[in-house]
């Protein structure tokens, strides 16, 4: 699974013009892994029947992978590019990449609420959870009428911010599961 916005642990590139912050969210976006996780979500939910209205077999499948697939993308593009841009936050992931496995689990995770700004403090991280929120309030526009509610919106931001912090665990320890795992370097 490719991996764009991962930074190895002890780098420190400079922050992301506005070009290249675009190009980040159009490659996490768009990049097939991301066809196959909204594949696989909307499968999950189809078959769990979480929106009822959206309906069941391949018109329910397909009425959550569009929406699903427009939940991630405007997401991206609200966290990665445009509010990062406008706060001046460097939303890629610093690898921590030394200590113990619950000192880099919990600094992955706490990622989502701390980022680095262009001058490389660390600063809370308005771009992810205010492009969440924003994403979340345009998903009312496409969603049946029987799920705009707060409580189905506050479970869809909560799902959004806690999908980002295990993607954060992921780039976290990838390169220890490829190396003792895998047996390969990442």
């Amino acid at each position: 699974m490719p991996n764009y916005r991962a930074v190895s642990a002890g780098a420190i590139p400079p922050p992301p013009t506005p070009k290249q912050a675009f190009m980040l969210a159009t490659q996490n976006s768009f990049d097939y892994s991301s066809f196959l996780f909204v594949g696989l979500t909307s499968m999950l939910a189809e078959g769990t029947d979480a929106h009822p209205a959206l309906g069941k077999g391949v018109p329910g499948f397909w009425a959550y992978t569009w929406r699903g697939f427009i939940d991630k993308t405007d997401g991206n593009y609200m966290v990665i590019f445009a509010l990062p841009t406008v706060f001046h936050e460097d939303e890629r992931y610093f690898a921590k990449g030394e200590g113990g496995f619950w000192k880099r689990g919990i600094y992955a995770g706490s990622r989502v609420l701390i980022t680095p700004n262009y001058q490389g403090h660390n600063t809370f991280n308005a771009s992810e959870i205010l492009g969440r929120g924003i994403a979340q309030g345009i998903s009312l526009s496409y969603y049946p009428s029987s799920d705009r509610n707060v409580g189905d919106l506050a479970e869809k931001y909560g799902y959004a911010i806690g999908r980002d912090a295990l993607t954060n665990a992921f780039r976290e320890f990838w390169p220890d599961i490829a190396v003792h795992v895998l047996h390969r370097h990442p």
